[in-house]
């Protein structure tokens, strides 16, 4: 074997495919109630777009992408997230032009050097939401029960949703000089990424996994206590908003998200049985990000979630569909003479939209009845000498073994009236 797997890679294989198109198939059709369109960007843009749109002093951009030179010397990075580059397709190709709000969604691989764990790859796949050109909380609210209505309608249960407020750059300061102050006799004590987070971005040291950071962070100013009129007021309508459309919720004011962008709302659903990794859904408002990206101000909010990580609290609770047989004919050639015959007929039920399959290595009718079994067909035609000489084919029905001889000038309409009855 000349290689295996990168780590942090997964090979989706067929057996696991039709999970992976369950989940896609219910995000598709929900953006679609909800009004979203679906947008596809490059697996890679020019660095300098997650450098100035995620933030320099956020570990996804310190730690964890994918970076290289290409052959002109360019800098690349392959994307760690999807909101920078939704956000660069929307200037470049001016989907502002009708004054409209624009809602987007995707779906696709993201890449990060981290640590691989249950739920987290290097290479993952995310869904995401983008709703571009509306500051109204109303949006916000939206965006959050599009969320709750995904996790609920694919039956997680134990879904918890946290919301925060992290101000604009109007009250933030503020709230950045009490957290200095909070953390200053403890800087010491905090670990070297929080040390450097103190003076760039103290906010961060709220978002840390190390335990005894958090265990440092306990009685840290709440950034509720912070916020200037206008977010105050944004957050309030949020959750009246959130309480008259059935969404529960709690307030969390450690809840800050990792990435730079985020103003005001903050959110995150959590499922619990996953443990320390449990947080499946985040996102939140970003209304300086576009302009950070070249744009005219612009109001936006939005979410991302992993699939992997979705997948695995579907597995945890056995909400995974089962498998379905892709075949619904299985054709069995006995004999040399039977072999073209039976191909002709094969390529005639697959242009009929018959899934058919067949034996391509004249093994015994023992071996073909087996791989018959195998394929989950619910039909077997049998052809061989006999069924040849008199111009009929044997069809078994695989679920009651009932067996009956249909001429070849009916054969294809009567299969394709079984198989869809």
């Amino acid at each position: 074997m000349l290689t295996t797997i990168p780590r942090g890679t997964k090979d989706i294989l067929p057996g696991t495919v039709h999970e992976w198109r369950y989940l896609e198939e219910k995000i598709r059709r929900l953006c679609t109630v909800f009004g979203f369109e679906e947008i596809r960007t490059p697996m890679f843009e020019h660095t300098e777009l997650f450098l100035r749109g995620i933030g320099e002093t956020t570990d996804v951009v310190e730690k964890e992408m994918y970076t290289f030179s290409d052959r002109s010397g360019r800098s690349i990075t392959l994307r760690p997230e999807n909101t920078a580059s939704a956000v660069r397709a929307y200037l470049q190709n001016k989907l502002y032009a009708d004054g409209n709000i624009t809602k987007l969604f995707y779906i696709g691989s993201m890449f990060r050097y981290d640590k691989p764990q249950a739920g987290r790859y290097r290479e993952f796949h995310q869904f995401g939401v983008e709703a571009i050109g509306e500051q109204n909380p109303l949006i916000d609210a939206e965006v959050i029960k599009l969320g709750a209505s995904l996790l609920n309608q694919i039956g997680l249960n134990d879904i918890k949703l946290k919301i925060n407020s992290v101000g604009c750059p109007k009250c933030r300061p503020v709230y950045r000089k009490k957290l200095q102050a909070f953390f200053k006799d403890k800087f010491d004590e905090l670990c070297e990424d929080c040390q450097s987070r103190f003076n760039r971005n103290p906010l961060r040291i709220l978002d840390c996994k190390n335990p005894h950071c958090r265990e440092l962070s306990i009685g840290a100013p709440a950034i509720t206590d912070s916020l200037c009129d206008e977010c105050s007021e944004h957050f309030a309508q949020l959750q009246r908003h959130l309480t008259a459309i059935g969404v529960e919720y709690a307030l969390d004011p450690r809840l800050v998200r990792g990435l730079d962008y985020y103003t005001k709302t903050a959110f995150e659903f959590k499922y619990t049985p996953l443990g320390a990794q449990s947080a499946v859904l985040g996102g939140g408002r970003y209304d300086g990000l576009i302009e950070e990206c070249g744009g005219a101000p612009t109001p936006a909010v939005g979410f991302a979630t992993g699939l992997e990580r979705i997948l695995l609290a579907l597995e945890t609770q056995h909400l995974l569909p089962a498998r379905k047989n892709t075949c619904d004919v299985f054709i069995v050639a006995m004999g040399e003479n039977a072999t073209q015959p039976a191909f002709k007929l094969l390529h005639q039920l697959r242009d009929s939209n018959i899934a058919a399959s067949m034996d391509y290595a004249g093994r015994s009718m023992k071996s073909q009845m087996k791989q018959a079994n195998k394929s989950g067909a619910k039909y077997t035609v049998i052809i061989g000498d006999d069924e040849l000489s008199k111009n009929i084919a044997s069809v078994r029905n695989m679920k009651d073994s009932e067996q009956m001889e249909i001429p070849f000038d009916t054969l294809i309409d009567k299969l394709i009236f079984e198989v869809n009855k």
